[in-house]
């Protein structure tokens, strides 16, 4: 514990606010926000965690924002990661913000989906085998930095169960089995060649139209664990980009509002959440709205 860290109760409880932008790969943001500047598009994952941040409950326990670089330092692609030098950095003060706290459960407002990587890599040190992942994602974020895409945001899951950057994962207090992660919602395998690496790693994969009526596959999935805990990951691209827009692409086919609302419930009702994060809210309205406002006197 630092010189300047407060005890925690036992149960306590962090919200932890981290408006990590840099993990966003820049070749899908310059494809996704043609409509805003490269540099408004790309840091419209800070915006998101703001709004987030603004719009949720209360928070009754202690809440801690993790500092992040606005500016161009350490955007460089290193080792295959786009913006490595920066993302390490931030994951460093994230997890050390996080130690400090000693919490029993971290909810996590993001930011793109590497907000997860310390958080549940925290837990799962915490918790050992008694926690399992549930990665609700239209993705599978299994990405190294030897694939094609250099986007950090997509690597978390690799990262999580010890695959991928050594530098990396040296940081990372603890990693899980392929076997307790579930890519719960996954549609799009963004690359031909992970639907039989995930097999190889043994993930396993419930996509929406296994989810669309019942969640009971999942949930006998999670009894199969035997994980009394779950982390859960909801990137907000997960719901079907045709009946409301939340991330950063145009996703169809994913959940709808009522079944990801029912996933989560199911989920709940039978494990104890101790860990819940918010991914990828791009909030075009509000950044349209940043542009308007930009330069009008006395702001």
């Amino acid at each position: 514990m630092s010189a300047t860290a407060v005890p925690q109760p036992a149960d306590t409880h962090l919200r932890l606010i981290w408006p990590q932008w840099q993990g966003a790969g820049s070749s899908s943001v310059r494809q996704f926000t043609t409509e805003f500047p490269f540099d408004v598009g790309r840091r419209g994952y800070a915006v998101g965690a703001k709004v987030l941040e603004a719009v949720l409950p209360e928070h009754d326990g202690p809440t801690a924002v993790v500092p992040v670089e606005m500016g161009d330092r350490g955007l460089e692609e290193r080792d295959g990661i786009e913006a490595k030098t920066i993302v390490l950095e931030q994951l460093r003060a994230a997890l050390e913000i996080i130690g400090e706290h000693d919490p029993a459960r971290i909810t996590t407002l993001g930011g793109e989906c590497s907000v997860s990587m310390a958080p549940f890599s925290y837990l799962i040190d915490k918790y050992g085998d008694d926690i399992a992942v549930m990665w609700i994602d239209s993705h599978p974020d299994m990405g190294t930095g030897e694939g094609e895409y250099p986007g950090y945001h997509a690597m978390v899951v690799s990262a999580l169960t010890g695959h991928g950057d050594p530098e990396l994962l040296d940081l990372l207090p603890a990693t899980t089995t392929s076997d307790r992660v579930a890519l719960v919602g996954m549609h799009d395998w963004t690359d031909p060649t992970l639907p039989a690496i995930a097999d190889e790693w043994g993930l396993t994969v419930f996509g929406p139209d296994a989810l669309r009526t019942s969640s009971a596959a999942l949930l006998d999935w999670i009894r199969a664990t035997g994980a009394s805990k779950v982390a859960i990951h909801f990137d907000v691209d997960t719901i079907d980009a045709d009946e409301v827009r939340f991330g950063l692409g145009y996703d169809k086919g994913g959940l709808t509002r009522a079944e990801a609302r029912r996933v989560v419930a199911d989920i709940d009702a039978v494990t104890d959440v101790v860990a819940f994060t918010i991914a990828e809210y791009t909030p075009r309205q509000v950044m349209q709205l940043q542009q308007l406002l930009a330069d009008f006197p006395l702001l």
